[in-house]
């Protein structure tokens, strides 16, 4: 292990002289934290025999899980998978941010809304990768919801079947609205802006792809992704609590307004974008970044991309490692 660690702090001077480029204090944000917790990571496994213990405790939890050997049925074990895969993540950092004294201990404490954090990028992740996972035979929608429409998951991407597909992902997107209010409440707890920059990021990206997914046919013909330069106005935006109140409602009520009435889920995807509309703010306004220039503008959306792409890269990886049971 330590060997590893070695090889691994070689790129420490790499990411140093990365970070000392960038001139955005959120951009530096969204890209530094993440390093510096990976390097107190390194320092608090070298040379520690623990970390072999941790690992065990890992695997018997993911096993107690038991998608190792079964797919997802219930919308209780894809609560369940998602905490596996992207919870206990959001409770982790909520626990280090508390610990660190830069959050408040209620941060820390509240194991739901971090675990709610992490299931809404993780449904957010599974809705919009359908047919990617399909071609790679993976199926991470819950039965209890695809049979009500087709007999196979993989009927959804049939021509004759798109309209009950498109149904049937317009309910799994109503199930994962209802993680908002939770990351509203979570992230108007936080105090420190580091760490509220780079909770909030990809939040709003997530509700931003949700809106683009919802009742889009393309979803099981091809890739559905929001725009760079939209990526890229979110980050620069989502800075507090009122701008990121605001995204939200912009982007639910981009929902609401393409809501079939002939939706099975209809009227429940209007209760819930109700609800997180009273929570968010119809007036806020978002700010405007028209002042940086052009060359500016696109080294930044090139970055948005691969942080956006590099996200994605983790959680597949940690998809493939509960689907296949690989060690």
């Amino acid at each position: 292990m330590n060997e590893l660690i070695t090889n691994a702090l070689h790129h420490v001077p790499d990411v140093l002289t990365y970070l000392s480029r960038l001139k955005n204090q959120s951009v530096f944000n969204f890209c530094a934290i993440p390093q510096v917790m990976a390097i107190a990571t390194l320092a608090a496994c070298y040379n520690n025999q623990q970390i072999f213990k941790g690992v065990v405790k890992i695997r018997k939890g993911l096993g107690m899980a038991e998608f190792l050997e079964k797919k997802v049925n219930s919308n209780k074990e894809w609560d369940k998978y998602c905490h596996y895969v992207a919870g206990l993540v959001g409770i982790g950092l909520s626990r280090l941010f508390s610990a660190s004294e830069l959050e408040d201990p209620l941060v820390g404490q509240d194991v739901e809304l971090a675990n709610s954090m992490g299931l809404f990028l993780q449904k957010t992740n599974i809705i919009r990768d359908y047919l990617e996972d399909q071609l790679e035979g993976r199926e991470f929608w819950p039965k209890e919801v695809w049979s009500k429409y087709v007999k196979k998951l993989s009927d959804l991407a049939k021509p004759e079947n798109i309209d009950k597909a498109v149904q049937c992902m317009n309910e799994l997107i109503t199930n994962a609205l209802h993680h908002v209010p939770d990351v509203l409440t979570y992230l108007s707890r936080l105090k420190n802006q580091s760490v509220f920059n780079f909770c909030a990021i990809p939040q709003v990206m997530a509700i931003a792809t949700l809106a683009a997914c919802y009742n889009n046919q393309q979803i099981f013909k091809g890739v559905v992704k929001i725009r760079k330069g939209q990526a890229v106005t979110l980050m620069m935006d989502a800075t507090n609590i009122q701008a990121v109140k605001a995204i939200m409602y912009q982007y639910v009520e981009e929902i609401y307004q393409k809501i079939p009435s002939t939706d099975p889920s209809s009227t429940k995807t209007q209760q819930i974008i109700t609800a997180v509309q009273s929570m968010s703010l119809p007036s806020g306004t978002l700010v405007s970044r028209t002042h940086y220039s052009p060359i500016y503008f696109s080294c930044i959306m090139i970055l948005a991309a691969l942080s956006w792409q590099y996200l994605n890269t983790v959680s597949k990886a940690a998809e493939e490692y509960v689907h296949t049971g690989e060690n």
